[in-house]
């Protein structure tokens, strides 16, 4: 494929940036051969002339394709360079916010510098068990790589995991750990797991700390081996250390700080445990506070260094420990504090007093005189003299730091030797897993001896990687059979030479140092001399003589000699380390102890298993070599450490984890492409790329091309062979052959031949969709101009119609024109006449008014003065009546209040009376109606006398009217006799006046008139005003009247909604006590098996045959046996209820531990019983010995004994006799008293059954008289047989009793009678006294009762009579309404005990008849020798009542038949459902029925152990968990329907209520077996997961449903399932079958269809988390058409429940979460319309899954696109209110609670057949 092709108008490339590493261009013209130029433009729309170098003439890298960025493997792109593998490390970390990516072998790990939700363990159970291919990368996914290449090849493994400080590489490593400790467990109970977990932080605070990158770097490399068993449970570790930092103990630059256990010791000093190491603040110590920067953001020193503590204690590291390290510790701090001053200019000294010298030593336990001599002096040695001289101050503070770093290195050896020995097991180690966390390559401005260390690590990792990589191309290309050929990659052999080899850099270093007078300075001219010339990888810089460069694999590096040979020499003055070695401290004797011994630090022998275990120092010394060894050199030491460490890895299968740190500053998911790229190149990730690039790195199964590839194919080109197909198909598509090569099940591709298929795919896509968009586009335009020529018809049609309107309406117009002007002119004719007509009337009107007013005025003149005299005569007469009806009423009013004061005084006389209180109490009824009758008479009497006295005033008031007549007659009569004389003037100024009288009048008059007319304004205008005033207030009120509505409504509604939500709420809470309490049964269950297990075990133990012979008991081990099985289920019960407070490792120890002191004790107890018999049996024959008159004596006594307690018993019986008919008479005088009170009838029925319990009573007395008598005649008798002095009679009679123990068994019989009928006598009078106390009871509620109506009757006699007589009908209402209550719910408690009495009467009257039936059949004159004949006897039909009966002894047969032995496979199919239930529950009738509790007891237990026993022995079976569950439910179903409750009767048939349970309550027993059931359950649901499990994901999402919908994309080195199904793939027509095969089994065992709901919802639950989880963890799931298949798998799920009815039980809103997942997948995602959309519509996803979909959504196709950052930021700023759980997946594990609804059987028990084949012939029908 030429260049030509490639590199045409609008191909991208990538070209070099200064800023941006690398920039992206497009071609904006076609590249001809022989150009030197391209013509490009950038992104922001920049032109470009690129210029191609004319030496090479190589054209820059070739972009991928769209649709291959971001892909999980950085081997899937068909263009492997540089630039590509950074643009899509920076797509997925920026856009998709994914920080793992595999590039082929290597995980590439990318630090967020943000705390991410993928490390639950939800992730780690999805990862489990998957393949690494199948997922999307994560460190998980490496670790379960590892382990299950451990457990499948048995071969080691190593997880390197490297990078600079700061990428990451501890909290990858720590998170490795973790998955191995939860996926795999410990095989003990010592919490191994956890324990490796714990060395985490030990391992941190002292090993790590604060850098300018990182806030917590290792500041030293470290290998972890993780031990496991055959089983491959963890049973240990171990570790190793690389070069720890020794000088950052007492240096740290700006912003750095030391190791992190200073801090936390400096932050917890003012804990009491140290007080006494005197510590202060960070800033206190010269050692802590150099970096000016001692806290760190975000983490709280005092809290890790509980932590720490913590962790030191799970290890086994004990306080008193702890506190001696935490001295060495602060000695250390105090040391760095200590000042040394110059004496002169060759000698320092100490201060005397100093004091942090002076704690030092007394932490140390040294002398302080020693110390501060050898700290400023040092001990020279020649050949026969020895010299103390005084040193300077500057090599004393030097000597004074290295004994500081030389103590704190020791210490770090001793914690690392004690995690080893705490983490070190005693079980034989299989295989284990390495986990390297070491330093990544490092390049400062200062490089120094620790740099140049690790970059020689890396180097020597670096090849090893190279080697490995190399080595699995080479296999994979011999494995498909293509011809390989070498291919060229960088061999890092000659830097390594150059550092290791003999006159290498480190052996150079090491001869200087061996040198008296070696410098750094001597050392590097020796390099220059020694390397300048012949090593093309070293180089001297041109401006210093005390540095070197080294071209490493990853870039150039200069290091400073200066330091070099100090640092190689570690050197410490040995006299200060003897002065601490004779330190009285011991654990600082124990560190430098160590260095003499020089053990491994496990402090064991090297392990066995096939491997070396690994150490800095040398496993194996021969004693004389202690000193010698300590000579070692730094450099030596580490390339020893580091050649043992290769070997290891070299003997492992390695896996990489390559960590890169993104920015300098810490930011959260920020990208630097100049860092990135720098750490791409030093940890060979490019390196991989061009290894994998220079042979053929795509690579597709034949199947796979075929379906990406087939459109590319004609119908012709495919034939049955699909890898003939994709050859012919090829040498088609690529001319040259040399492109890619045919493997045996691949086909490999050279680099960019992927993204040429790709082009041409889409080509011919994009060819395909013009033509469909040409085609459609044809028949929208046709279908437009159809459109427009049918409305042009339209438009014509309508306009000629409306012109055809237009003219009829014209004419219509005109003729009413005319009809119009008709009427118009005899309008005004007319109207003209009216006009003239009403002037007419008018002016009669007005004529005949005037005259008529004038007329109504004198009439009305003359009627006001009549009025006038009418109302003053009125008004006088009224004044009198009332002055008289007022003198009258105070008249009454007085004589009425002094006969009320008499009678007042009258009644209380009467009050104070008790015979009065007698009297009102017994007639009070009679008084009421009395009072009654009384005040209606009353009433009657006052209506009579109201209306006598109505007419006698009206009498009065007439007569006074005459009278007052009469005497203004006279009165008039004399004063016109008085006035006769003067009347002529009188009648002259009487006219004046009455002149003046009539002109003013006439003013007042007109006056009158205009205020008249005045007012009549105002009332008009006030009325309308009112009018307008009230139509606002009715429109206010009609507006209020709908606001009042609507909010109405609204409350109606917001009130349905909170009780939606709070029955919702109560629904959920019922849930999550259901499942709390199901989850509790669980663990119960899981608690009991592991008993049981510990109790097998124990057996085993104790029943191992010890030395010798020792007889044992049958009889006695085949009743413990038995009482052991019978027991069990109560042990287990014990057992796990002691067991719940415990932690899971203490609680198997202490059970462990009881279990054995309770066999201590049960073989004790044995041993006593045994010895107890034996005495027994001693006593016994002493007591046959004995003489007869002791034993006449004895029996004498005892008969005297109980003669005495019977007349106690009598005479207490006669006592409560006497009592109870005093109560009796009390409460009859009480009810003749009271009787009309409430409550009488209970009364009569409750003396009626005190009269029944008398009368039993006197029965019993008479048996007690009868028995009595018995006893006393036996007593003469004895007595009459001691007193005879022939001895013979009484032989005689003690010889008719054959055995003296038949006297004792008569004797012991006797006092059983005795002690029975004590007993019942006792029980008869705990039932009187508590008939005596109710009786009590209620004779004092009567006497309350009547307290209670005398006061209100009290109270009624002060109210007014209508008040008295209305309070009183309320409460006779009121106590008449509670004594009708009272009698009803007497009433339904004598109705129950009627029934409960009548079904007793029916059991005796059967067992009466049986009993009869038994002696009639049994012929007592018959004996066992007379031969019988036989006779043919007619059988008698038998009416079966439903019971089986069988023997006590067919117990354990019956339990084995019917549960142990019965197979659902094989007798159960033929069976009808529920069978052993019910055969069951008719033994349990049975043992019920004769009233054997003990057999009950027995039986339920039995049954319940024995299927617990089969579901732990079969419990993986789905067909026998469904059995049993079912036969469970129905045992159960039983209990509830024959129980006798009436709940549970409701739908029994009569015959069926007869056979209901009639002695004993089993309501415990219901509860237990629910639990059961609940338990089965719980197992039913785990079995079918595991059948599911494994299907659901091929099945749902790998399996295209659909065929052709979604092709397959380009894959990685890491291949993922296919998703063409292929033969053994799990299809979605595999898991309806298998939901088919569920349904029926079900269905066949007779499971009720409610529990099949919940099942069901539960499998569908399950097949919903399932997919998601792998949906949500999958990147290449995560497309349109993806979304297509799920949504149609869920339609296929959907019809399976439309087909089996089961769309009501909840199983389809399971689903939901996943069904919104796949809308998400299929919905627009540009706009904020769109985002709107998905918020409302993804209501069953969480936030975190909505926005982990659309970073995972990846367009299959060229022309889908991806899902924009702007778009997920608008979607999570609307759901950020969401209040949600913030976990990723589904919780898998969750079983919904379960309930068993009650389902009654139709089925009579007495119609039940049981077929042979069950084996239980023993049983009987009864």
């Amino acid at each position: 494929m030429a260049a030509s092709e490639l590199y045409t108008k609008y191909a991208r490339v990538w070209i070099p940036d200064v800023e941006e590493v690398w920039k992206s261009a497009e071609l904006t013209k076609d590249y001809r051969q022989g150009d030197g130029v391209l013509q490009l433009q950038l992104e922001d729309g920049k032109e470009l002339e690129y210029k191609l170098d004319p030496k090479t003439n190589n054209l820059p890298h070739l972009r991928n394709p769209d649709i291959l960025v971001g892909e999980n493997d950085l081997t899937a792109l068909s263009y492997l360079h540089e630039p590509a593998v950074l643009h899509n490390l920076k797509v997925r970390f920026i856009d998709s916010k994914l920080i793992y990516t595999y590039c082929g072998i290597v995980l590439v790990a990318i630090n967020p510098y943000e705390t991410l939700p993928i490390y639950g363990s939800d992730i780690i159970n999805a990862y489990s068990g998957q393949n690494m291919g199948d997922m999307d990368p994560h460190i998980f996914a490496v670790a379960e790589e590892a382990y299950k290449q451990m457990a499948r090849d048995e071969r080691n493994q190593s997880i390197i995991v490297s990078g600079e400080s700061g990428a990451g590489k501890t909290v990858s490593a720590k998170y490795a750990m973790r998955y191995f400790a939860t996926v795999s467990g410990s095989a003990s109970e010592a919490n191994v797991e956890e324990k490796v977990l714990a060395s985490n932080p030990i391992m941190e605070s002292i090993g790590n700390a604060k850098t300018t990158r990182n806030d917590n770097s290792s500041r030293f490399g470290k290998y972890i081996e993780i031990g496991f068993d055959k089983k491959y449970h963890i049973i240990g570790a171990n570790m190793r250390t690389y070069l720890l930092e020794k000088s950052r103990v007492v240096f740290q630059a700006d912003e750095e700080r030391n190791y992190h256990i200073f801090y936390q010791l400096c932050a917890s000093a003012h804990l009491p445990e140290f007080k006494a190491l005197k510590l202060g603040k960070a800033d206190d110590f010269h050692y802590t506070k150099q970096g000016r920067n001692p806290v760190i953001d975000g983490v709280d020193d005092a809290k890790e260094m509980s932590s720490t503590r913590n962790a030191f204690i799970l290890l086994g590291v004990n306080e008193s420990y702890q506190l001696g390290l935490f001295q060495i510790l602060a000695s250390i701090l105090h040391l760095g504090n200590v000042e040394v001053k110059d004496r002169d200019s060759d000698s320092s000294i100490i201060p005397p007093n100093n004091g942090h010298l002076s704690v030092f030593c007394e932490l140390m336990g040294v002398t302080y005189q020693d110390m501060s001599h050898w700290l400023c002096h040092k001990k020279l040695k020649t050949a026969t003299e020895t010299y103390i001289k005084p040193i300077p101050k500057l090599q004393a503070i030097n000597a004074r730091d290295a004994l500081a770093k030389h103590i704190y290195a020791k210490l770090f050896n001793w914690i690392v030797d004690h995690v080893n020995k705490a983490l070190h097991s005693t079980v034989k180690q299989h295989s284990f897993i390495g986990v390297l966390d070491i330093y990544g390559f490092e390049t400062f401005e200062i490089n120094s001896f620790e740099q140049f260390c690790i970059n020689y690590a890396n180097e020597k990792l670096q090849q090893q990687f190279n080697m490995h990589v190399f080595k699995l191309e080479q296999e994979e290309y011999m494995k498909e059979q293509i011809p390989w050929t070498l291919i060229d990659f960088y061999d890092n052999q000659p830097c390594i030479n150059l550092i290791e080899a003999k006159m290498g850099i480190l052996d150079l270093l090491d001869e200087e140092c061996k040198m008296p007078k070696g410098s750094d300075d001597s050392w590097a001219q020796k390099l220059y001399n020694t390397h300048l010339k012949t090593c093309a990888l070293f180089e001297k810089p041109r401006m210093s003589n005390k540095a070197f460069i080294i071209q490493h694999f990853a870039d150039k590096v200069e290091y400073q000699c200066d330091g070099f040979l100090e640092k190689n020499k570690d050197t410490v003055n040995e006299e200060q380390i003897n002065v601490l070695k004779a330190s009285k401290f011991d654990l600082l004797v124990e560190l430098f102890h160590d260095e003499e011994k020089a053990t491994s630090p496990t402090g064991a022998a090297p392990a066995t298993g096939g491997r070396t275990r690994l150490s800095v120092k040398p496993d194996k010394k021969k004693p004389g070599q202690a000193s010698k060894e300590h000579k070692k050199t730094v450099g030596l030491q580490f390339r020893n450490s580091l050649q043992l460490l290769m070997e290891t890895l070299n003997a492992t299968t390695p896996h990489y984890v390559r960590c890169i740190k993104p920015n300098d500053y810490k930011y959260a998911f920020t990208f630097d492409p100049k860092r990135a790229v720098q750490q791409l190149r030093a940890c060979g990730v490019l390196e991989t790329i061009r290894i994998s690039a220079a042979g053929f790195p795509s690579r597709w199964t034949y199947q796979e091309f075929f379906s990406r590839y087939r459109v590319l194919m004609k119908q012709k080109d495919v034939l049955t062979d699909k890898k003939m197909t994709c050859k012919n198909v090829l040498e088609k598509l690529v001319q040259d052959p040399d492109k890619y090569q045919f493997g045996k099940t691949k086909i490999f591709f050279r680099a960019g031949q992927v993204a040429y298929l790709e082009k041409l795919r889409a080509d011919k896509l994009r060819a395909a969709c013009i033509r469909i968009q040409k085609t459609i586009r044809c028949w929208l335009v046709r279908k437009k101009y159809l459109r427009m020529k049918h409305a042009a018809t339209t438009i014509q049609r309508y306009v000629r119609g409306y012109q055809a309107r237009c003219l009829a309406k014209f004419l219509r117009r005109t003729r009413a024109a005319i009809i119009i002007q008709k009427y118009q002119r005899m309008y005004v004719q007319r109207k003209y006449y009216k006009r003239k007509q009403a002037a007419a009337l008018v002016m009669q009107c007005i004529l005949r008014a005037y005259m008529a007013r004038q007329l109504y005025k004198a009439l009305l003149r003359e009627h006001k003065a009549i009025i006038i005299q009418k109302m003053v005569r009125g008004w006088l007469a009224r004044q009198w009546y009332k002055r008289s009806l007022t003198a009258i009423v105070y008249l009454q009013c007085c004589i009425r209040r002094m006969r009320a004061k008499q009678e007042l005084k009258k009644l209380k006389i009467e009050a104070r009376s008790v015979e009065h209180f007698k009297k009102l109490n017994i007639g009070m009824e009679n008084k009421i109606m009395q009072l009654q009758r009384r005040i209606d008479e009353q009433n009657k009497e006052n209506r009579v006398l109201s209306e006598r006295l109505n007419s006698l005033e009206i009498s009065h008031a007439t007569e006074s009217e005459r009278l007052r007549v009469e005497v203004t007659r006279l009165r008039g009569a004399e004063e016109d006799a008085k006035n006769n004389a003067n009347k002529v003037t009188s009648l002259l100024e009487e006219v004046e006046r009455l002149r003046k009288d009539l002109q003013n009048t006439q003013k007042e008059k007109k006056a009158i008139e205009d205020w008249a007319q005045t007012y009549q304004d105002e009332m008009e205008k006030m009325i309308s005003e009112l009018k307008e005033q009230n139509h606002l207030l009715k429109n206010e009120k009609n507006d209020l009247n709908r606001l009042i509505q609507e909010q109405s409504q609204q409350w109606t509604d917001k009130m349905q909604r909170a009780l939606k939500e709070e029955t919702q709420q109560l629904e959920n809470d019922l849930n999550e006590e259901r499942s709390r309490y199901q989850n509790l049964l669980t663990e119960h269950l899981r608690l009991e098996e592991k008993y049981d297990d510990l109790k097998e075990e124990i057996t085993l133990t104790v029943n191992v045959p010890k030395p010798g012979h020792r007889r044992t008991d049958s009889t006695h081990s085949s009743n413990e046996s038995e009482c052991t099985y019978n027991s069990e289920f109560a042990e287990s019960e014990e057992g796990t209820r002691g067991g719940e407070d415990v932690s899971k490792g203490i609680l198997d120890m202490s059970l462990f531990l009881k279990l054995q002191k309770r066999v201590s004790e049960l073989e004790q107890e044995k041993q006593s019983l045994q010895n107890e018999l034996d005495r027994r049996e001693e006593q016994f024959q002493r007591a046959r010995a004995r003489d007869d008159e002791e034993h006449k004596k004895a029996r004498g006594a005892e008969l005297e004994y109980e003669s005495l307690k019977r007349q106690e018993l009598e005479s207490e019986n006669k006592k409560l006799k006497h009592d109870l008919n005093e109560m009796r008479q009390s409460l009859r005088g009480g009810a003749e008293a009271g009787s009309g009170a409430p409550g009488s009838p209970a009364y009569t029925v409750l003396l009626d059954q005190l009269n029944a319990s008398n009368e039993e009573l006197e029965v019993r007395k008479e048996e007690v008289l009868i028995l009595r008598s018995q006893l006393v005649s036996q007593k003469e008798a004895m007595q009459h047989k001691g007193t005879m002095t022939e001895p013979l009679p009484y032989i005689e009679d003690v010889q008719k009793l054959t055995d003296a123990k038949e006297i004792s068994q008569a004797y012991m019989g006797l006092k059983e009678t005795n002690r029975l009928l004590e007993s019942q006598l006792q029980a008869q009078r705990r039932s009187h006294d508590n008939e005596v106390e109710v009786l009590r009871g209620e004779l004092q509620s009567v006497k309350e009762d009547n307290n209670r109506q005398q006061q209100l009757l009290a109270q009624n006699l002060q109210l007014p009579p209508e008040a008295r007589i209305e309070a009183s009908l309320q409460h006779e209402i009121t106590r008449l309404t509670n004594e009708n209550l009272d009698l009803m719910e007497q009433l339904e408690k004598q109705d129950k005990t009627v029934r409960k009495l009548k079904k007793q009467l029916k059991v005796f009257a059967k067992k009466i008849n049986d009993l009869e039936g038994g002696q009639m059949d049994v012929s007592p004159g018959q004996t066992a020798d007379e031969p019988v004949h036989p006779v043919n006897i007619p059988r008698r039909e038998k009416d079966f009542q439903g019971m089986l009966e069988y023997k006590k002894e067919d117990e354990l047969k019956l339990v084995k038949n019917l549960i142990l032995e019965l197979k659902p496979r094989g007798v159960a199919v033929n069976l009808i459902p529920g069978l052993p239930a019910y055969i069951l529950f008719m033994c349990l009738r049975h043992a019920d029925y004769i009233n054997d509790d003990q057999k009950v007891r027995s039986l339920l237990t039995s049954v319940i152990n024995s299927i617990k026993k089969i579901l732990k022995k079969r419990g993986d079976d789905f067909e026998t968990v469904s059995f049993w569950l079912s036969n469970t439910c129905r045992f159960l179903h039983c209990l509830k329907q024959y129980s006798g409750d009436e709940q549970f009767m409701k739908h029994n048939t009569p015959k069926q209520n007869d056979h209901c349970l009639s002695n004993f309550d089993l309501a415990e027993y219901r509860q237990v077996l629910s639990d059961l059931a609940i338990q089965i359950y719980q197992q039913l649901i785990k079995c079918m997961e595991n059948i599911l499990q494994p299907m659901i994901v091929s099945g749902m999402l790998e399996h295209e449903t659909i065929q052709g919908v979604s092709g397959v994309k380009p894959t990685g080195l890491r291949k993922r399932t296919s998703s063409i199904a292929d033969e053994g793939t799990y299809t979605l027509d595999s898991i309806i079958r298998q939901l088919n095969s569920f349904h029926s089994i079900m269905c066949h065992h007779g499971t009720d269809p409610e529990l099949i709901k919940q099942v069901v919802k539960q499998q569908f639950y399950i097949i919903g988390a399932v997919t998601l989880n792998n949906l949500l963890l999958r990147k290449d799931m995560c497309s349109w058409s993806k979304g297509m298949q799920i949504r149609y798998n869920v339609s296929q799920l959907e019809e399976w429940l439309r087909d089996k009815n089961l769309m009501t039980c909840g199983a389809k809103e399971t689903l939901e979460p996943l069904i919104q997942a796949a809308q998400l997948l299929q919905v627009k995602k540009k706009t904020d319309e769109d985002a709107e959309a998905i918020c409302s519509m993804c209501n069953g996803l969480s936030t975190a899954q909505i926005v982990k979909v659309l970073n995972l959504y990846t367009p299959v196709n060229a022309f889908e696109e991806r899902v924009s950052v702007l778009f997920i930021r608008t979607i999570q700023t609307r759901l950020r209110d969401r209040k949600e759980s913030p976990q990723l997946l589904m919780d898998t594990k969750v079983i919904y609670p379960v309930t068993f609804p009650f389902n009654p059987s139709s089925l009579a028990l007495e119609t039940i057949q049981i077929p042979g084949s069950l084996n239980v012939g023993f049983l009987t029908r009864v």
